[in-house]
């Protein structure tokens, strides 16, 4: 399918022959490391052609994007959600609205493939334009200040396609304890121990599997970045700082924190004060009803795990200009039941909540409480208590084709 867009120019999916003309795109908006990323994609299968579209003038490619399957993974319920990458656009094409209709195709791929959430890393406010909010928080890259204490029986290499299994392993040992969470997909590891813009690092100790396992950039602007640790114990995490820190040189090296699993706790005590800044995933939620009839299970089981267990009741949740009302018996939640505009939910009973804060209400940090004391357009209403239940503070780990 193709589709016609004003100047003559045509919006279709990406095809082997465009792969060159892709590449000098990405290169020259992005990086060649780009060019690359684009290549293990597109030819893995996976992904295939199918996951990237172009718009070209005649034989010209003049702007592209990407489109990744990913699966959030909410207190043990996975959600398919889509991750746009790798969008470009030629300078001369700017300003005629092409990256609006890219991710207009993404999208509509996204709900082909069953997605229910679209999470994106990108340059700021620009994809706001599109649906997306600022709803979970990244990791900081804080600077190493002091280097862990060596230990000469660890061995650090970079790891190739026959380490997945084990870093795989390693990194669901370091998600098991966060509420939400992305592993890395079967094919998305095949594309890290393949690509230039980072490399995967293994800590192996003798006698033993492989203890630690991480991810480095290249140095850049003097500065490179170790994130993704994961290890078993503290002294794993050590050597691969340790080795970061003696490969990067003159450079400074950061890490990426990663409080609450062994390794991120461990290297705390190293790290230079967070900064103040925020920084966040981009998170689209295109139909909030069918994300909460596919969470349903997570609903129902906060609900039984509280003091509302064996009540019975309706939950009256408004995004103003509709909302929904969800029945609950006993721990069990209900079929979501929407309705129209609803601009005084409390008088009912309900909560109200922005619709532009959707993902941040089911994925973000703070919670609807937090939330509400942060936003005019958010409030629980008279039932506060069952609202917290409902919808806590999440604490998110996302591993995502780039590190951020």
């Amino acid at each position: 399918m193709s589709q016609s867009l004003p100047g003559g120019l045509v919006l279709r999916a990406a095809q082997p022959a465009d792969l060159s003309q892709i590449a000098a795109l990405l290169t020259e908006r992005g990086e060649p490391a780009d060019a690359v990323d684009h290549r293990l994609v597109v030819e893995d299968p996976d992904a295939g052609w199918e996951c990237s579209a172009v718009v070209v003038a005649g034989d010209r490619v003049v702007s592209t994007v990407t489109l990744l399957d990913e699966s959030l993974v909410l207190d043990g319920v996975p959600i398919l959600a889509g991750q746009v990458e790798l969008v470009a656009t030629d300078r001369e094409f700017e300003g005629r609205g092409l990256v609006r209709a890219l991710m207009q195709w993404a999208h509509e791929r996204s709900a082909h493939r069953g997605h229910l959430v679209q999470v994106m890393v990108g340059i700021p406010y620009f994809y706001r334009q599109f649906g997306y909010e600022y709803a979970i928080a990244i990791p900081q890259s804080r600077t190493l200040q002091t280097t862990p204490p060596p230990d000469g029986e660890q061995v650090v290499r970079q790891a190739g396609a026959d380490d997945i299994a084990a870093m795989a392993a390693l990194q669901d040992a370091a998600q098991r304890d966060y509420d939400l969470r992305i592993p890395h997909s079967p094919a998305c590891w095949r594309w890290l121990v393949a690509r230039d813009g980072t490399s995967q690092l293994i800590v192996e100790r003798a006698g033993s599997q492989p203890v630690a396992t991480g991810r480095v950039t290249p140095p850049e602007d003097g500065e490179v970045v170790l994130g993704e640790i994961a290890a078993a114990d503290a002294a794993a995490a050590f050597a691969l700082v340790n080795y970061a820190s003696r490969t990067a040189g003159s450079a400074t090296l950061k890490v990426k924190e990663r409080g609450g699993c062994i390794a991120g706790d461990a290297l705390e005590q190293y790290l230079a004060p967070r900064a103040r800044q925020a920084s966040c995933y981009y998170v689209r939620v295109p139909d909030v009803a069918a994300l909460l009839e596919h969470l349903r299970p997570v609903l129902s089981a906060r609900l039984a795990a509280s003091e509302f267990a064996d009540q019975d009741g309706e939950i009256v949740l408004s995004f103003f200009r509709h909302h929904l009302r969800m029945p609950f018996t006993k721990g069990h939640v209900g079929e979501p039941r929407p309705g129209g505009p609803m601009q005084a939910p409390a008088s009912v009973g309900g909560a109200g909540v922005a619709p532009d804060l959707a993902g941040s209400l089911l994925f973000g940090p703070d919670g609807i409480a937090g939330l509400a004391e942060r936003h005019s357009d958010v409030y629980s209403g008279p039932n506060e208590a069952l609202m917290r239940v409902l919808f806590p503070p999440v604490r998110a780990d996302l591993l995502t084709f780039y590190l951020p």
